[in-house]
């Protein structure tokens, strides 16, 4: 099935088939306007308050350059605006998983909405027994056993001598893996694992000598779930791509202990660049969102160069 699919046809570089979407560029010059709001929001000194990004989000993103990615969300222009600013208005640092500050809520709850361009038009995965029976999603532990995973990954720990192991590990050798859960699910679309891969082999031809694997810490997840880290304080938003199965969140800040991390983000923005994702600093793990058509030329696992 796998090979199937990678010999599907090239899809034009400007091309966003899926979905209602907006070109490329379009979506550069939405970037270039979250930009504005950001260094508008840095300009009030100490930081805003909600209100103040309330006032700030309710006038810019009602401009041009925000509206020609907003008008073509599923739910139309407004439902997005509101959308975003009930985030804002919600937003309460409970845990070092949020986001940061303020500032930070307001970069992801705006970069997010071009996740929903892309795929806000599919219906999500309602629960864990969804994404358990949804058969267009891959097994990563089967490809992976056949080495066509480029990148490190493990499991959550469900029971509590897994746990318990995880806790001694963390322990005994410190630094030794990201200090995530793990993935709830193994399982992601094709055209994600296909980007990943691509990735993973550019991290891995640039990072310094000795550097593990790009670790990748969440993949596919339900609407129950997300819901659920949500609560828990994570900047988990809905609606979402990790939903649909075409988004994944990398580690970062682990690599800091390699000199790496300055590496990956470069890779991360050079694919961003080339039309390939959406990307999001989320802090700890930066939030990777695949492009509809994109990875679909591409080899399972690319060639090293």
């Amino acid at each position: 099935m796998v090979t199937g699919w990678v010999q599907g046809a090239e899809i034009v570089a400007d091309d966003l088939s899926a979905g209602a979407a907006r070109r490329l560029s379009d979506v550069a010059v939405y970037r270039q306007a979250v930009a504005g709001v950001l260094a508008e929001l840095a300009a009030q000194g100490r930081g805003p308050t909600v209100a103040t990004a309330e006032r700030v989000l309710d006038r810019r993103l009602r401009e041009a350059e925000f509206a020609m990615v907003l008008s073509a969300t599923p739910s139309g222009p407004e439902a997005a605006i509101q959308r975003i600013l009930r985030d804002v208005r919600s937003y309460r640092r409970r845990s070092p998983n949020s986001a940061g500050d303020l500032a930070a809520m307001v970069r992801i709850t705006l970069l997010t909405q071009i996740d929903v361009l892309w795929w806000g038009h599919l219906r999500p995965y309602k629960s864990d027994a969804d994404v358990l029976a949804a058969p267009e999603l891959l097994d990563l532990d089967v490809l992976r056993s056949d080495g066509k995973v480029a990148f490190n990954y493990r499991r959550q720990a469900t029971t509590l001598l897994g746990r318990a192991v995880r806790t001694a590990e963390r322990a005994a050798v410190p630094g030794h893996a990201p200090a995530t859960a793990g993935l709830r699910f193994a399982l992601a679309r094709a055209e994600l694992i296909v980007v990943l891969n691509q990735i993973a082999v550019d991290f891995a031809r640039l990072a310094p000598s000795g550097t593990p694997r790009l670790w990748v810490t969440s993949l596919v997840r339900s609407v129950a779930y997300q819901r659920q880290l949500r609560g828990l304080g994570y900047a988990a938003l809905l609606p979402s791509a990790h939903c649909v199965g075409y988004a994944a969140d990398l580690e970062m800040s682990w690599f800091r202990q390699f000199d790496a991390d300055h590496v990956l983000r470069a890779v991360l923005i050079a694919h961003q660049r080339d039309g390939d994702v959406n990307v999001i600093d989320e802090g700890q793990a930066w939030h990777v969102c695949v492009r509809p058509g994109a990875g679909r030329a591409l080899r399972l696992i690319p060639r090293q160069r």
